[in-house]
């Protein structure tokens, strides 16, 4: 599972590699052309029922982790679909097979890389 860390908060939320691979594409994109989002998903399955949204803007600190060195292959038609959505008023809306989990704070882990 892949990280997205987001504003302020430490919790980073678990997202499939291949899920947020796509969405660091697409939101490099719109941020480099100073357009601002909103991304959405549901909460995992023992947490509350409901979702969770974020407007996501270039002033805010945002981080993509991911478990693989590899970068994920990329299919361009969702690629496509994730871009029409961020354009939408209702924002990328992502679903996946595993639900997302926002790690507990303190559980998380850094890893400095070598440049």
């Amino acid at each position: 599972m892949a990280h997205l860390y987001y504003g302020s908060d430490a919790r980073p939320v678990e997202i499939p590699d291949h899920v947020l691979a796509h969405v660091k594409v697409v939101t490099a994109t719109k941020l480099r052309r100073g357009e601002s989002f909103m991304l959405s998903w549901r909460h995992p399955g023992d947490a509350p029922e409901g979702r969770t949204s974020l407007w996501i803007q270039p002033s805010i600190p945002l981080r993509f982790v991911f478990d693989k060195a590899e970068p994920e292959a990329l299919d361009q038609e969702y690629l496509r679909t994730l871009a029409n959505e961020a354009t939408s008023s209702r924002g990328i809306v992502l679903e996946w097979d595993e639900p997302a989990v926002v790690v507990p704070a303190g559980e998380a882990q850094l890893t400095a890389v070598a440049a």
